[in-house]
């Protein structure tokens, strides 16, 4: 793909890039354009059974990915930002190619066909292909020596049935490093944040998350950056501590790097103002 091609990609969005996660959808956006790729967001999709619905009734949560697969045009990759989302498409799909019988329940189900070769991808894999196609670097003003944190959390570990995908980590560290920001090591990068306990048992989280946190503050970084939004978000509304650090979604710090502005926007959503950051290292005057 040359730096003036557009690739066409479908796009799940997903429940918490759409409501909580906005911030990240509109910074993906931003990144995808700027990338050469054109997101095409699926036609009335819904919830991909993640949370409840996987843990209650693991039939109507492979029925509710199944039917977000049968949505998407075969011959174009399904990008995916939610590792969550990202498993339970895998999942249904694996379920599928596996049982053909499950494959023409869920076709029924569904009034469509569904690709079992369709590829469903994260946004990791399409920004490495993206940069790589365009055989040179991030345009843009870069990060100047900013002092961050990789925070993966846990999803993106595969279950046993997943092992053969691709795995993700140090991916944050390559492309972030590439434009002049400063990865700080630490030991919590897959640590996780407490998922879903946020709201089930909301004082594990919080325990949890403050001690992510005080790790992050004695690490010397300057911020956290994360690929997952419901880490981004247990990371803000679950801790505790008086002394912390703002997280950035991935595709928020890359857009600022690339040289988007209307990110005063995303930071509004956030509960920990980036703003002070911001103006210390010279994004805002």
């Amino acid at each position: 793909m040359s730096s003036d091609s557009t690739q066409a990609l479908s796009y799940f969005p997903g429940c918490s890039m759409a409501t909580s996660a906005r911030e990240s959808h509109l910074s993906l956006m931003k990144v995808a354009r700027r990338l050469g790729l054109e997101l095409q967001e699926l036609e009335d999709w819904n919830c991909c059974g993640s949370s409840s619905a996987h843990s209650l009734d693991k039939d109507l949560a492979f029925y509710l990915a199944a039917r977000n697969l049968s949505l998407a045009p075969p011959e174009k990759p399904l990008l995916v930002m939610c590792p969550s989302c990202l498993h339970r498409l895998q999942l249904a799909q694996v379920r599928m190619q596996e049982d053909s019988a499950q494959h023409q329940a869920a076709m029924e189900a569904c009034g469509r066909d569904i690709d079992l070769e369709l590829s469903i991808v994260h946004f990791f894999e399409i920004l490495e292909q993206a940069l790589q196609n365009r055989g040179k670097g991030i345009a843009g003003p870069g990060l100047r020596g900013i002092r961050f944190l990789p925070y993966y959390g846990c999803m993106l570990a595969y279950p046993p049935v997943l092992r053969r995908k691709k795995k993700y980590h140090g991916i944050i560290e390559s492309i972030l490093s590439s434009v002049d920001a400063e990865a700080v090591s630490w030991p919590f990068a897959s640590r996780c944040c407490g998922t879903f306990l946020a709201a089930a048992r909301p004082d594990i989280a919080t325990k949890t998350v403050n001690h992510i946190m005080y790790g992050a503050v004695r690490s010397g970084a300057e911020c956290l950056v994360t690929a997952c939004a419901m880490c981004q978000l247990n990371l803000e509304i679950r801790c505790t501590i008086e002394h912390n650090l703002p997280v950035f979604h991935l595709s928020e710090i890359l857009a600022i790097a690339m040289g988007e502005t209307a990110f005063k926007a995303w930071f509004k959503r956030h509960l920990v103002d980036p703003i002070p950051l911001m103006k210390g290292r010279g994004f805002i005057h």
